[in-house]
């Protein structure tokens, strides 16, 4: 089968899974014990600790293991907001954010806080000035994603994290799409928190990571918690982590390169679409540098993206119609509803993600498959 789902998931590194069995078998104690065994498990454990935020630019003290994206976004929030003064009730986010920062705000909103949902431009951007008409006294915390899942916006995080930084107001960046595909430097884009996952970028799936700038005040969300300095409660994934760190590792190590192939495999796929097939229309920025290269989002004129993504699957192609959180809940794509378009064409989204395993045979293949889709469609 043809993978092209890599944004929903990624295949372990054999390097990652070896560093796993190893690390399962030498180093099996439990961090927080004081007998030698615990204590080599957490010599290991702040290593990679180490290693980690040398990639995002930040400091070790920073860095807590989580389960993944989705619980390192949940506690930043949670976590700032208790750290945060009592009468700061609004919080600032868009319409396009992840299900578990979106699933969050409403319990907030439940709670008390008032939530200002950004919108975006037509090209599925955050403007700036419209994000700075919307701050008030009362404004506790700002949370964005780096890059849009579905169809792969670069946020501008840097010049956002400038202002905020001024206005003295925290930034939280969901990076768990941009970790590994660019560059990821917490201190330039003054951010408060950050989160990222594991299984993004070819290592094992329930580890993640979130980074909380040191200097910035937060609370634990469950009281009395003792792991990864009252954080994250449970016993810390010592394995997991190691085999992230070390995919992790490999990813920034090949990112110049692949980034360069990713954008001519991205040129090859919509030049091949468009040699095909002009009904099949291409969701993404106009800027080369506010576009990740590894997600094409796309539609097909009239069709529905599920059927398109059942007959993919039926001749061994595997993409997706958008955020694998939001599978299974028969909604149109967010992001296609908030760029303005109808439910009807957000209902013909589907995303196409490429990886490391990605060719351009695939590619043109891909392409000329889902033309052969719109015109057997039409012909029924």
């Amino acid at each position: 089968m043809i993978y092209l789902d890599y944004s929903a998931t990624t295949p372990v590194s054999e390097k990652a899974l070896e560093i796993f069995n190893t690390v399962s078998k030498e180093y099996f104690g439990n961090p927080q014990s004081l007998h030698d065994i615990g204590s080599n498990a957490n010599r290991l454990l702040e290593v990679c600790r180490k290693e980690l935020s040398s990639m995002i630019h930040g400091h070790p003290n920073g860095i807590y293991f989580t389960s993944g994206g989705t619980e390192s976004n949940i506690l930043a929030i949670r976590s700032l907001l208790k750290g945060s003064s009592p009468e700061k009730k609004h919080i600032i986010t868009s319409k396009v954010e992840h299900s578990s920062i979106l699933n969050t705000m409403e319990a907030l909103a439940n709670e008390g806080y008032h939530i200002t949902y950004l919108p975006v431009n037509c090209d599925g951007e955050i403007e700036l000035e419209r994000l700075k008409k919307e701050i008030k006294p009362t404004t506790a915390l700002v949370c964005l994603t780096h890059v849009n899942s579905e169809i792969g916006t670069i946020q501008p995080i840097k010049e956002i994290g400038a202002y905020l930084k001024m206005v003295d107001i925290p930034l939280h960046v969901d990076a768990v799409q941009s970790f590994g595909k660019v560059d990821v430097n917490v201190a330039e884009a003054n951010v408060a928190s950050l989160a990222i996952s594991s299984h993004k970028i070819y290592g094992p799936k329930g580890v993640g990571a979130c980074y909380v700038n040191p200097q910035i005040a937060w609370k634990p969300l469950l009281p009395n918690t003792n792991h990864e300095g009252g954080f994250r409660a449970g016993t810390v994934n010592v394995p997991g982590i190691a085999a992230f760190v070390t995919a992790a590792g490999e990813v920034i190590e090949a990112m110049p390169e692949e980034v360069k192939r990713y954008d001519l495999l991205r040129k090859l796929f919509i030049k091949t679409v468009a040699d095909e097939n002009k009904d099949i229309k291409i969701e993404e920025h106009p800027s080369k540098h506010k576009q990740l290269p590894t997600i094409i989002g796309l539609r097909l004129k009239g069709i529905e993206g599920q059927y398109v993504m059942l007959e993919c699957n039926r001749q061994g192609i595997a993409i997706s119609t958008g955020s694998a959180c939001q599978v299974g809940l028969n909604t149109p794509s967010k992001t296609m509803l908030a760029l303005g378009r109808s439910k009807e064409e957000a209902n013909e989204f589907i995303r196409i993600s490429l990886g490391r395993e990605t060719t351009e045979e695939q590619i043109k293949k891909v392409a000329i498959v889902l033309s052969d889709i719109y015109d057997a469609y039409y012909k029924k």
